[in-house]
């Protein structure tokens, strides 16, 4: 018998404890309460909030660490997984990538966010390899899709530099800052993940 997507998660983690996922580069682990601060700082700039949907402008006192304080629920409840993007070598957090899990059809949303200061670096198209690669083959998903609005060229890159495919545009889907937004979908079946690997 096939194990569910919430036996898979417990499997993943020890003792249903979230991993670590590592790479060249980066560490991806469980974000901490004292990584708070840095969190409101990277994402308090204005500029992550203006391509992301779901970062409030402005970022304030408390936000990061209600945040960070539900992430072991979501993660327990397999419902959420969300990392921190930290560099291996000077142990430095310089964003965050999360799967949200939809357990009935074996498929989960991608979303991440890089600080400014660690634009152009390649740390996100590094951490969603990894990430993709725990998804199929740590949690048993099917499929991996994520969205970006359209002005926002950069986060379209990585989803093609991790090997999902453009399945169309939603126009004016979202509203941002008062003006409509059009989101293009990117996705990735686990069955050519495999095959690329």
């Amino acid at each position: 018998m096939t194990p569910s997507l919430t036996e898979n998660l417990k499997i993943a983690g020890t003792m249903n404890k979230q991993p670590e996922l590592k790479t060249e580069r980066l560490i991806l682990r469980p974000f901490r309460p004292d990584d708070a601060p840095i969190v409101q700082k990277l994402a308090g700039d204005k500029a992550i909030a203006d391509t992301t949907l779901n970062i409030p402008h402005p970022y304030e006192d408390g936000v990061a660490e209600s945040w960070i304080a539900a992430h072991a629920d979501n993660f327990e409840q397999g419902k959420i997984v969300t990392f921190a993007i930290t560099v291996r070598e000077e142990k430095l957090l310089v964003g965050s990538i999360a799967l949200a899990i939809n357990k009935r059809f074996e498929r989960a949303e991608m979303g991440y966010w890089i600080g400014k200061p660690y634009w152009n670096k390649g740390y996100c198209t590094e951490a969603a390899k990894a990430l993709l690669k725990y998804g199929f083959e740590e949690l048993k998903l099917n499929r991996i899709f994520a969205h970006y609005l359209v002005r926002n060229q950069s986060s379209g890159r990585v989803m093609e530099k991790m090997g999902m495919k453009y399945e169309g545009t939603f126009r004016g889907h979202i509203k941002r800052w008062n003006d409509y937004e059009d989101l293009n979908l990117y996705a990735i079946l686990r069955k050519e993940f495999i095959k690329d690997s």
